[in-house]
């Protein structure tokens, strides 16, 4: 099946959720890497946490603003060691990557490696970026999109219990 979700995710729409559908997001999304998960545990991130991209985007400061050249998923199993705290901390809703990811709460989209064209076509326009001292592709950014997918509901990501 195919749907479209709009940020804020709410739990309602994680219940119309079935493996292998076909998922589209429109609205906030934050991406996140290593790093970021890491710090997450010990200081509150300034933006919500509704949905996280594990992605390290390829930017282009334009003027004034940031302009999304390449945005495609890194391996979400590297940040498995953070996302049960994340998930109760921040009560992230949707986990994006590639490869797997165990989620208890959440729900975990599959973005297809190697489309981060595909990805940044998809991206609105970067709203914030959030500890850049981390580093370009490691730092929190927030990022307005439109139809962002399409995503891959994996039929593994309620194994954990």
């Amino acid at each position: 099946m195919h749907l479209h979700l709009f940020t804020p995710v709410k739990d309602g729409d994680l219940e119309k959720l079935e493996p292998n559908d076909v998922v589209y997001i429109t609205g906030s999304i934050v991406t996140a890497r290593d790093k970021a998960h890491k710090r997450m545990l010990s200081e509150k991130p300034p933006c919500e946490l509704n949905v996280i991209y594990h992605a390290g985007p390829l930017v282009k400061r334009e003027n004034n603003s940031w302009r999304v050249i390449s945005c495609g998923p890194t391996t979400s199993q590297r940040m498995q060691p953070y996302i049960r705290e994340i998930e109760k901390k921040y009560n992230t809703k949707i986990f994006i990557g590639k490869g797997r990811l165990k989620t208890k709460s959440s729900r975990f989209l599959l973005f297809t490696g190697g489309a981060g064209v595909l990805a940044a076509s998809k991206i609105k326009r970067v709203k914030a970026v959030y500890w850049l001292e981390l580093g370009i592709p490691e730092a929190l950014w927030v990022l307005e999109v439109e139809n962002f997918g399409p995503l891959v509901l994996i039929d593994e990501n309620r194994t954990e219990k």
